[in-house]
């Protein structure tokens, strides 16, 4: 049979940008939709990496999710799904051992099985390796009632996609201070994992990770495990650790309703909220971890041979990276003492950086509607307010905690938000606007 979706004359429902969780909870939705539909949806998701993968270079042994299974692709959205973690782990034949552990929180790496065991599943209605260059809009008597998504392909050739609606999920690029590069022994954290298996552990005597964190704790926890002869030194401008409020009440910031109410609010409330309850999520460890972290040094500290070291209330004042070792000065905040230190491995694990969500539209994206501050406006349906003649529809995942809140750029909503997203979608399909082809 031919492949309509290589077809040039062919228009899709959507064509997603991007294949992370998010996309992923959303091409599931549709193929469970699709399986007793009567109104099918064609969607295509074009990916840039050549295989699914999340987060990959954080898949430290031991590392724990931070959100309940439960919180799956669709667990939330349709608890009778065959594609929940539970359904992942019978599949597996880990079920009733998984159970036994009493735990709502899997390994990460566990955790990224299940999601590769989903993505596999969907595969038919992904491109691996097609890289999204440019989302262009389509005229019809003025109106703009499609896009045409440019993509290269792995193989070097350019494609192009038509669809009457986009959902762009664009993720996030890793973030680094100001001046600092990247190099052979100044790594992100994202990198961690391929980048400690590549080190002699003989060349590592010193490392240095800057950040307070769960990413931070977790890499320096990581290296001192897997450097055991060189000394790992924490730097952070916090007098400790943070610990993450997962308390019951606090993570109702995160339920499906939680949405509305944050949508509903004026802007004043929606400041209040995400102030109250960033310590849900950005810079702070979880409490086990943190425990472990303090019993290692108090350890080390009572065998008289440390090598982790918690430089506390510490900042990086300057940083040479050298042909042999990195130098670091680093000064003690309370004194304004400096200390120069020199690193075999520097990591920084500083948060990652949002992309714009809407500069592949090009000169499209003035026809988004924008807020006082020029954030794009969003329905509740995640769907991009845009001038009267656009009636294409840009839906975005990622960039909306402005208009959603907290749980924009988690794992917790995800199920919910893609049934959300695909209703849209069906709502704004017209009888005839069945994925067919061109006049």
């Amino acid at each position: 049979m031919p492949d309509l979706a290589h077809a040039p004359d062919f228009v899709h429902d959507f064509v997603g940008v991007g294949f992370g969780p998010s996309n992923l909870a959303l091409a599931v939705a549709v193929a469970e939709h699709n399986a007793t539909a009567d109104d099918p949806i064609d969607a295509l998701f074009l990916e840039r990496q050549r295989q699914f993968g999340w987060h990959r270079g954080m898949l430290v042994d031991g590392a724990t999710m931070q959100v309940s299974f439960l919180k799956d692709l669709v667990t939330m959205r349709n608890p009778t799904s065959d594609f929940s973690f539970v359904s992942y782990l019978h599949s597996a034949g880990r079920l009733v051992a998984f159970v036994n552990g009493k735990s709502f929180f899997p390994l990460r790496a566990e955790f990224h099985g299940y999601l590769e065991w989903a993505a596999a599943r969907v595969a038919d209605s992904v491109r691996y390796g097609t890289e999204v260059t440019a989302i262009t809009p389509v005229m019809t008597d003025g109106q703009t009632d499609a896009f045409d998504v440019t993509a290269t392909t792995a193989d070097g050739g350019t494609r192009t996609y038509r669809a009457r609606n986009v959902v762009i999920a664009p993720g996030l690029s890793p973030r680094l201070p100001e001046g600092v590069v990247a190099s052979s022994r100044i790594w992100h954290n994202s990198e961690l994992v391929p980048r400690v298996a590549a080190a002699d552990p003989a060349t590592i005597r010193t490392a240095v990770v800057v950040g307070s964190g769960q990413s931070a704790a977790e890499s320096a926890d990581y290296l001192h495990r897997r450097f055991p002869d060189a000394e790992v030194h924490a730097v952070f401008s916090r007098y400790g650790y943070a610990p993450a409020d997962d308390s019951p009440f606090a993570n109702r910031i995160f339920d499906p309703s939680a949405v509305d109410d944050y949508f509903d609010s004026p802007e004043d409330v929606k400041d209040m909220l995400t102030a109250y309850h960033r310590n849900t999520n950005y810079s702070v460890v979880d409490g086990d971890l943190i425990a472990d972290l303090y019993r290692t040094v108090y350890e080390e500290r009572v065998l008289g041979r440390e090598r982790l070291r918690i430089r506390h209330a510490s900042r990086i004042t300057a940083m040479q990276d050298g042909p042999e070792r990195a130098r670091l000065d680093i000064e003690y905040l309370p004194t304004g003492k400096t200390e120069t230190l020199d690193a075999d491995a520097v990591v920084y694990a500083t948060g990652y950086r949002p992309h714009d969500a809407l500069a592949l539209l090009g000169d499209t994206a003035d026809a988004c509607l924008r807020d006082g501050f020029g954030r794009p406006r969003l329905g509740r349906d995640y769907r991009a307010a845009t001038a009267p003649h656009v009636t294409a529809g840009i839906y975005l995942q990622g960039g909306t905690e402005h208009t959603h809140g907290l749980s924009s750029t988690l794992l917790s909503n995800i199920a919910v938000r893609a049934g959300e997203i695909l209703g849209s979608v069906r709502d704004h399909r017209g009888a005839d606007q069945s994925p067919t082809r061109k006049n």
